[in-house]
């Protein structure tokens, strides 16, 4: 896995409230072609969704009309970013794709994408267990 927390998280423990799960390869295909900048920025939002018992609407925010899909929230200068994720056993956050946000609304289609990583894991995950 591409993403890795920096060696403060050592140097101060805290315990963690939820695990997160980067799903496939969506998440370090948007991550790998952040600048260094907008990815520090993304661990550290990644960081407060790991630490905090309730995580600010400004980082982390359920998609209205969705069943389950929660969208994570960067904002890095002008620049927004969204990750795309859901729950799986209560405290584990599944991550999924990300895209850089540039119109006010959500675009249908990055959720219609969200929707399907989400069905997508639940298959294979069914699949795995019946094995």
């Amino acid at each position: 896995m591409v993403v890795q927390l920096d060696y403060y998280s050592y140097l101060c423990p805290v315990d963690k409230k939820r695990g997160l799960l980067f799903y496939k390869d969506y998440f370090d295909e948007f991550y790998s072609d952040q600048t260094t900048k907008v990815q520090k920025k993304i661990l550290w939002t990644l960081r407060v969704i790991e630490d905090l018992d309730r995580i600010p609407e400004i980082y982390f925010k359920h998609l209205e009309g969705t069943d389950g899909l929660y969208e994570i929230r960067v904002q890095s200068g002008c620049d927004i970013f969204r990750i795309f994720c859901f729950f799986d056993d209560n405290n584990l956050v599944v991550i999924g794709h990300g895209f850089q946000k540039k119109t006010q609304k959500t675009p249908e289609r990055e959720i219609e994408r969200g929707e399907k990583i989400k069905r997508e894991y639940y298959e294979e995950k069914k699949l795995n267990k019946s094995k």
